[in-house]
């Protein structure tokens, strides 16, 4: 294959742009025998003749212009490769693999992703739902770029492969079947409730805040069902099998069930971001952080 010279090429560019050498060396702070010299060698290494005398100018040859007509395509996707560098230096630009908990996705991810698509369209989200497990293995594995995960479910903070971002703390409310003699009581706490049936995970960090929050409240809950899927645990409540704690994030988008603020008690989960170590200050990766940080200011705002 032909060995192409960048700079070469752009020499002789000029030289078409400004028509004679002494032009063109002025233009490229250049001496005018440096100028024919880099083209003689240009056409050496291309195996064809690009200047021609004419009288005491030079002109190109009809192999120079076929030249030239590639070359400018060459240029202009230089010059986009030098836009999106920029864009990648400036974080505008690159793409970003997210592992993100069901829950995290709409509440947080889906509304950081929207507004990228008008702050910095060349940033490239990847969404991938995972299980909180999951996605610290892929994290530490470099199959994903950020975790999205509760508190609860990842590594300690001390652990120094990756690097931790609180994003929110997700207030907890109840939710009651439609019909449930407090449903719509002016005033509730979590005790008020600790004689009803209640549903949650058989075991997990969910299972573990919800029972940290009764026992908070001076009681353990009793545990009539259970389920991790918020869609079931809804659906139980709605048919008057029993009461949940679930997270704001879940109780905004449901229906069917009388969902109340436990204004008293205030138990929360607590929703972090977290990169290996050092990459958080990656242009991309870190304007992707600081929209997920705008979506979960904007949920938290009065």
């Amino acid at each position: 294959m032909t060995e192409w010279d960048i700079k070469k090429l752009r020499i002789l560019r000029t030289l078409a742009d400004r028509g004679t050498v002494t032009a063109t060396a002025g233009a490229l702070h250049m001496t005018p025998s440096a100028v024919s010299q880099q083209l003689t060698n240009l056409g050496r290494q291309l195996g064809v003749p690009l200047l021609e005398a004419q009288g005491r100018r030079v002109r190109l040859t009809d192999a120079a212009h076929l030249v030239l007509r590639h070359a400018e395509a060459v240029f202009a996707q230089l010059e986009r490769a030098d836009a999106e560098l920029a864009g990648y230096l400036s974080g505008e630009a690159g793409e970003v693999r997210i592992g993100a908990f069901s829950t995290a996705v709409p509440a947080l991810v889906v509304p950081a992703v929207a507004a990228l698509r008008r702050t910095a369209p060349g940033v490239e989200v990847r969404v991938r739902e995972t299980e909180a497990a999951e996605s610290y293995e892929l994290l530490s594995a470099g199959a994903v770029d950020l975790a999205l995960s509760l508190a609860a479910h990842a590594p300690t903070a001390r652990d120094p492969r990756f690097t931790r971002v609180t994003l929110l703390e997700d207030p907890l409310d109840v939710a009651l079947p439609p019909g449930h003699p407090l449903a719509a009581a002016p005033l509730l706490r979590l005790a008020d409730l600790s004689g009803d049936r209640w549903i949650f995970g058989g075991s997990g960090p969910w299972s573990e805040i919800t029972r940290s929050a009764c026992e908070a409240a001076g009681f353990v809950p009793e545990q009539a069902h259970s389920a991790s899927g918020w869609s079931a645990i809804l659906a139980m409540v709605e048919a008057g099998m029993g009461v949940a704690l679930v997270p704001r994030m879940v109780t905004e988008r449901a229906s069917g069930t009388a969902v109340r603020v436990l204004a008293h008690d205030r138990p929360a989960r607590h929703v972090i971001a977290a990169t290996r170590s050092g990459a958080e200050s990656a242009p991309a990766l870190a304007t992707v952080l600081e929209a997920l940080r705008d979506a979960a200011a904007q949920r938290t705002a009065p």
